[in-house]
């Protein structure tokens, strides 16, 4: 599975290639200005970027001339100029592909193996491990202190969202535009009742957490116990909020999505 950053400000356009290129099998992440994708590229180290020219705060050809001043990741460039000269201007400023829209989503990624295989950076995803929690993500498949754990297809994503991004507080906004796909909002409650769900199957509740731990007003976190045990932290009687899911610990809920 390859890790792609989608560095496009239409909305509309940045959804339909987030669950495109999910489709097909990538893990992506998507930025809305060129900023924000700069810092993602640079902090989340993504095996290639997918960037748009036309952004709202900065043009896509200077955050590519930035990028490259500190990176080397591939970087497809996605947009509507279709002119010889910026052509040559993005692919001589250290672009590896140019791709002029409309275009498919098969395209795109057909253009994104071909460059992630001559480059070399392809391969499949290593395991993901947290504490006894081992995720899987090529063989979708979790195992937490050797013991296989049943997950629906929702709650594998939403678990594995988390490991790959371990120790860091995940918003609900941004697990419901990731893992729901739903970048324009959605409700809160849905990511509730999943983190109830797989509290239950991971052995732990709201209120007596081993490696799902609720941030108050902030998100979620999901981390190894010996880590989220430390004084203060979010396993911490004086640090932890559990009010994410009802007071029994787990949110009142209709049966899992198959």
């Amino acid at each position: 599975m390859s890790h792609l950053l989608v560095v496009e400000d239409d909305p509309q356009l940045r959804g339909a290639l987030l669950r495109a290129l999910r489709d097909r099998g990538h893990a992506v992440a998507t930025a809305a200005t060129g900023m924000s994708g700069l810092d993602a590229a640079v902090t989340d180290r993504p095996d290639l970027v997918v960037l748009d020219l036309g952004l709202p705060d900065v043009d896509g050809a200077q955050v590519l001339r930035m990028l490259r001043a500190v990176s080397d990741v591939p970087v497809i460039v996605a947009t509507a100029r279709d002119e010889e000269p910026d052509m040559v201007a993005v692919l001589g400023d250290g672009a590896d592909d140019y791709i002029v829209k409309p275009f498919g989503a098969a395209q795109l990624d057909a253009r994104i193996k071909a460059v992630l295989r001559r480059l070399g950076t392809a391969g499949p995803e290593p395991a993901l491990r947290v504490g006894g929690l081992l995720v899987d993500a090529a063989a979708r498949e979790v195992t937490l202190d050797g013991e296989p754990l049943d997950l629906t297809p929702r709650e594998f994503d939403l678990l594995a969202y988390l490991a790959r991004r371990a120790g860091q507080v995940i918003s609900r906004r941004e697990l419901l535009a990731e893992v729901w796909q739903q970048p324009l909002g959605g409700a809160d409650k849905t990511v509730d009742v999943h983190l109830s769900w797989l509290r239950r199957k991971l052995g732990e509740t709201a209120q007596r957490p081993r490696y799902l731990h609720t941030v108050r007003t902030v998100g979620v976190k999901l981390a190894a116990p010996e880590a989220a045990d430390a004084p203060g932290g979010p396993g911490d009687a004086s640090g932890r909020d559990a009010t994410s899911d009802d007071g029994r610990g787990c949110a009142p809920a209709p049966s899992p999505e198959p």
